[in-house]
């Protein structure tokens, strides 16, 4: 994205400022498709004067990529789920382990035991809390490398 004006402008009280394309007046630089920021325009004297028109601050972002704002909102919206590990009498306690530590990011050894341990002795245990799309995916992981996993909103209970 370029940056859509530069510099100031200096109005008088009467001039309204609303380029057209090819305009040579045109506050634009390169092709200027974006039209709507907002300006702040401060006036000097007792109105009487000309007014000057303040650069805008311009957020850029990658393109296809959200802004911060928008991942902090659909971080409040997407509701966690829980990725549920369940015991089964068919896979070593190893195997198990291995699994956890090359489907769940970030598993450390130590965690991957302790999660394996309490699936073995309570029946279950708590793999990871994520987000929906991502404890689905692991929940999908897990099963393709024959454990048995499930997934359940973590809004509820525990």
């Amino acid at each position: 994205m370029e940056t859509a004006i530069h510099g100031r402008l200096t109005l008088s009280p009467n001039t309204v400022f609303n380029p057209k394309p090819g305009e040579k007046q045109s506050l634009c630089r390169g092709p200027c498709t974006n039209r709507g920021i907002l300006m702040a325009i401060s006036t000097t004297g007792s109105g009487k004067g000309a007014g000057i028109l303040e650069k805008p601050v311009i957020e850029r972002t990658t393109p296809g990529r959200e802004s911060e704002f928008d991942l902090r909102k659909s971080r409040k919206t997407a509701p966690p789920y829980r990725v549920i590990l369940h015991n089964d009498n068919y896979n070593k306690r190893e195997y198990v382990v291995q699994v956890l530590m090359k489907v769940i990011p970030g598993m450390t050894l130590d965690n991957a035991v302790n999660i394996m341990q309490e699936a073995h002795y309570n029946g279950l245990a708590v793999v990871i809390i994520c987000a929906q799309a991502d404890a689905e995916e692991h929940c999908m992981q897990l099963r393709g490398n024959g454990l048995l996993s499930s997934i359940e909103p973590a809004s509820g209970g525990c």
